[in-house]
């Protein structure tokens, strides 16, 4: 981390991590910065390949705990307890966070967040949601591994955002994805292969809002559905009319719920 970070989020008594979903950026979260204003640090950092952070380094199998690792270093130079964001695969990131620091934590609001591991020790409807994520799983990545990069990300958008949406993205926007597109498989494969006990998530003692859109796919709902019976103080919002891109299509709303979220977990301490 550079000094200009660690020195601004030690100006404020609260800092903000919000951790934006696959194929996105910082950039994701600018509109919750203004939402939050001045009263708080805001800190939006970029997963493994983004522009700004570069590629996996491939050094070895990627795990949830490596993307993680950059937001706990954020946790670790904050100079008190942090409230953490986070959508979809940031989400998730957000959630491997908060186990490895869960007294740092002071509330968690997750849209989607994609546990897929979660939907293992679901019963039949986890495994049917399970089977319905390893083929979106698997079909990015044989896109990826015969050098489709293109077809990767289109399959990859259309299954989030609705058939479509990949034809209606700005072409700039279709160039960013399709250089993302290898980084893909490896989000995939460490949410599903993420290892930590759903047990694990009762030490987040903390105020936690729980966000799924009205229409939201059938992995992502069950997760959004089971979270709020794992952790303690946790509860659960749906935003009508909004699909699993909630955080940008209904943007306003979502954010003015994390903030208002935000807002009352302070207040209550």
């Amino acid at each position: 981390m550079n000094n200009a970070i660690a020195s601004r989020i030690c100006s404020s008594p609260t800092t903000v991590i919000a951790l934006h979903c696959s194929g996105s950026g910082a950039t994701q979260w600018r509109k919750l910065g203004e939402a939050l204003g001045s009263h708080h640090s805001f800190v939006a950092p970029e997963h493994y390949g983004c522009d700004s952070t570069g590629p996996w380094s491939g050094e070895r199998a990627f795990t949830l705990a490596d993307e993680a690792a950059r937001t706990v270093g954020i946790i670790d130079a904050a100079c008190g307890k942090v409230h953490l964001v986070g959508h979809s695969y940031g989400g998730g990131v957000a959630l491997r966070a908060a186990v490895e620091r869960p007294e740092r934590i002071a509330s968690l609001t997750l849209y989607e967040p994609s546990a897929f591991h979660l939907l293992k020790a679901m019963g039949t409807y986890g495994v049917e949601a399970l089977s319905e994520i390893v083929a979106i799983s698997k079909r990015t990545a044989d896109g990826v591994s015969c050098g489709d990069y293109r077809g990767a990300a289109a399959s990859f958008v259309d299954y989030w955002s609705g058939r479509g949406a990949w034809d209606a993205l700005r072409p700039s926007v279709q160039a960013a994805l399709t250089r993302w597109a290898p980084k893909a498989p490896l989000d995939f494969r460490a949410l599903l292969d993420e290892r930590t006990p759903a047990s694990a998530y009762t030490s987040l003692r903390v105020p936690a809002l729980i966000m799924r859109g009205e229409h939201a796919p059938v992995p992502t709902r069950a997760i959004a559905e089971r979270l709020p019976m794992l952790l303690p103080a946790a509860r659960l919002a749906i935003v009508e009319g909004a699909g699993h891109m909630g955080p940008l299509t209904h943007a306003d709303q979502v954010n003015a719920t994390i903030a208002r979220h935000i807002a009352e977990s302070e207040a209550a301490h």
